[in-house]
C-alpha cells in the first residue's frame, strides 16, 4: 500500500483536476470517494485538503462556502479555466510518462 500512495502522489493533482473536470465541482469527501472508486485507494482527507487549498493559491481551482442543509456548511471546489488548461497540457504528459513505464514493466515482467 506504501508503493501506491507514492504513485498517488505523482498524479493526485491531475487526477483531481479531471475528477473536477468530469463534474464541475466537489468537495473533499465525495473527491476522497470518487478517487476511491476510480481504483485510487488510500486517499486521506489530511493529504487531500492541503493540495485543494495548494490547487486553490494556484489559481487552478476556486473554493466556496456553502451552507448545508440540516447540517454543517460545505467547501466545494470548482476547476478554473487555468486549471483546465493544466489538465489539457499536462494530462496527455502523464498518459505518455504511465504508458511507457507500462511498457517497460511488462517487457521485465515477460522475461
Amino acid at each position: 500500500m506504501e508503493r501506491q500512495t507514492q504513485w498517488l502522489r505523482g498524479v493526485l493533482d491531475l487526477a483531481v483536476l479531471a475528477l473536477l473536470a468530469e463534474s464541475g465541482e466537489d468537495y473533499g469527501y465525495t473527491l476522497v470517494r470518487r478517487l476511491d472508486e476510480a481504483g485510487l485507494p488510500g486517499m486521506k482527507p489530511g493529504t487531500l485538503y492541503p493540495l485543494l487549498n495548494r490547487l486553490d493559491s494556484e489559481g487552478l481551482v476556486r473554493s466556496e462556502w456553502r451552507a448545508g442543509s440540516g447540517g454543517p456548511g460545505r467547501k466545494f471546489f470548482l476547476l478554473t479555466e487555468r486549471g483546465r488548461a493544466v489538465l489539457a497540457e499536462h494530462g496527455p504528459q502523464w498518459t505518455e510518462f504511465a504508458e511507457n513505464a507500462t511498457a517497460v514493466l511488462e517487457r521485465g515482467m515477460s522475461s
